[in-house]
């Protein structure tokens, strides 16, 4: 790849990490090329068959093209100024085949000549055949129907990519112009904006045209004490979302009224700022925790981290085989738990989920990247663990002969592999609002907004910390609190959900640069829940005397 292509955006990952480099591969464009169309799907089938064609004629048993074109757009400000703008475009080819019972993958860029994809799937195939001269079993892919020619579009009501650049910075400016005027000293904000064009074509039979659109908003306010030079600071409590420009254009009958900004359906960026400088402010003069044991009511805002990393990740299959160790490591959910039938991972009112159908988030899709259609299942049913994440060729494993369609990549030049599902914590049965959940709390704090975090190399201990913090006293909030940060491990941590609000409070929030692999693949998945009680759960104090 020539150096050119292959760009670093300065961005901002969860909440709890400072501003990032997120590797973005492709070319520097124009705004105006990112709305130019990209090939006509009968081009991309005749493309894609001759590599299918090509692969076979070598001897491949198996083999698979993803034709793609990958658009972003991340837009940074801070203060008054525009720190960068930057329009990206990839477009290239991946060809992976099973040949001699292994897997072979060649990727070219640029690729638009019936020659060239063929080219390519020989590489695949003589790559394969290579490795199978190493290799101690064969590959056993799971069988798949083909669903012929067919497409999915994320159901987006206005494309953020047909929004004018200016329209865009205006609403930044006045994002951090909001925030200076409520009392911050400091402000950046940004819009992420990425769409994914996808072809997939393999010998099953099938000719998926995949166009997914994914967005997020967000910003950092800080507030510093003149006198003692001590700041504290507030992240946007946007969720990222597989939606278009719409949710950036808040009717007010979707929002959800409550403590501090919450948002379903859509999310009004200016609110939320002007909360965000209140709110720093407040923490500068907020009760430091005292360490102990607290029930703690936690916010959607909150839990989507604590389920992607206590959840999400130990409950990949190759985590769970040990073929992943790539940040943070395995997983103590190995497959004894789940042969067992009866591994307690949390308590009964705990109904944990995979779904990628689910609109509105970042990991929905038709079909993932080896033509598998998604769908919906459960990971932990009524506290006990009764299923992973998988993809084709693990499924054998756990005795199953059907993927549940996890199987991604990242860019044209990368191997599809095992990521994420969207994992959530399934809303209570009961009608149960906020409110209801906090009033027979007799010693604990609300938690809002995720923050900083560790977890070991099982996925098993863990710390959380947060944006905002409430005290709660006999059923009432009482006052702001800081420092905290809550201690646990999965197992303790889930046994201890006593009562989850009901479906009129679910939302969802979401990783939109999740790291996995060696070399490194990004990610985007959503979480969803409703606001959760865990009784006794340890705090700790993380503040410091300086």
């Amino acid at each position: 790849m020539d150096r050119r292509d292959f760009m670093y955006a300065t961005g901002k990952g969860v909440s709890a990490l400072t501003l990032a480099q997120i590797p973005v591969f492709g070319r520097p464009v124009s705004a105006e090329a990112l709305l130019e169309p990209g090939l006509d799907v009968s081009v991309k089938k005749r493309l894609a068959d001759a590599a299918l064609n090509a692969a076979k004629a070598k001897g491949a048993s198996y083999a698979d093209v993803r034709i793609g074109r990958y658009l972003n757009q991340f837009v940074i400000t801070r203060e008054d100024k525009v720190e960068g703008i930057s329009n990206v475009e990839s477009y290239g080819v991946g060809v992976r085949v099973i040949a001699n019972g292994c897997w072979g993958f060649a990727a070219i860029g640029d690729a638009k000549t019936e020659a060239e994809l063929a080219k390519a799937a020989e590489k695949a195939v003589a790559m394969a055949k290579a490795n199978a001269m190493l290799s101690q079993e064969p590959v056993q892919l799971a069988p798949q129907k083909g669903f012929g020619e067919t497409s999915w579009k994320t159901p987006i009501q206005k494309n953020a990519f047909n929004v004018p650049i200016k329209e865009k910075v205006d609403l930044l400016m006045a994002v951090n112009g909001a925030a200076m005027k409520n009392g911050a000293n400091f402000v950046n904000s940004q819009l992420f904006l990425v769409n994914e064009q996808k072809y997939f074509a393999s010998t099953d039979g099938s000719y998926i045209d995949q166009y997914i659109h994914r967005l997020w908003p967000g910003f950092t306010v800080t507030v510093i004490d003149p006198r003692s030079g001590k700041f504290e600071t507030r992240d946007a409590l946007s969720a990222p979302v597989g939606m278009g420009y719409e949710y950036l254009q808040v009717n007010p009958a979707d929002k959800i009224p409550g403590i501090t900004t919450r948002y379903n359906r859509g999310y009004d960026m200016l609110e939320d700022v002007v909360a965000a400088a209140k709110q720093a402010k407040q923490k500068l003069t907020a009760k430091s925790v005292e360490a102990g044991k607290y029930d703690l009511v936690l916010d959607p805002s909150h839990t989507w981290l604590t389920i992607h990393e206590s959840v999400g990740h130990p409950l990949e299959l190759d985590r769970v085989l040990g073929y992943e160790a790539n940040f943070a490591g395995t997983s103590f959910a190995t497959l004894d738990k789940w042969k067992s039938k009866s591994f307690n991972y949390g308590s009964k009112q705990v109904n944990l989920f995979a779904d990628k159908t689910q609109v509105g988030s970042l990991g929905a899709v038709g079909y993932d990247d080896e033509g598998v259609q998604t769908k919906r299942w459960d990971l932990v049913k009524d506290g006990t663990l009764v299923n992973y994440q998988t993809i084709r060729d693990q499924v054998h494993i756990l005795g199953e002969n059907e993927s549940q369609g996890c199987c991604y990549a990242d860019n044209w030049g990368s191997v599809q592999f095992q990521r994420m599902a969207n994992v959530s914590l399934a809303a209570g049965k009961e009608r149960l609002s906020v409110d209801e959940l906090i009033k027979d709390v007799k010693k604990g704090i609300y938690i809002i907004g995720d923050g900083s975090y560790s977890i070991d190399q099982q996925r098993y201990n863990f710390q959380f910390g947060g944006q905002l913090f409430y005290e709660i006293k006999d059923g009432q909030i009482i006052g702001m609190l800081k420092d905290v940060a809550y201690q646990s491990n999965t197992q303790e941590f889930w046994n201890s959900c006593v009562k989850v609000c009901d479906e009129r409070d679910y939302r969802l929030g979401g990783s939109f640069f999740d790291g996995k692999g060696q070399p490194i693949q990004i990610n985007a998945v959503s979480h969803g829940s409703a606001t959760a009680r865990f009784n006794g759960v340890n705090v700790i104090n993380t503040g410091r005397k300086i």
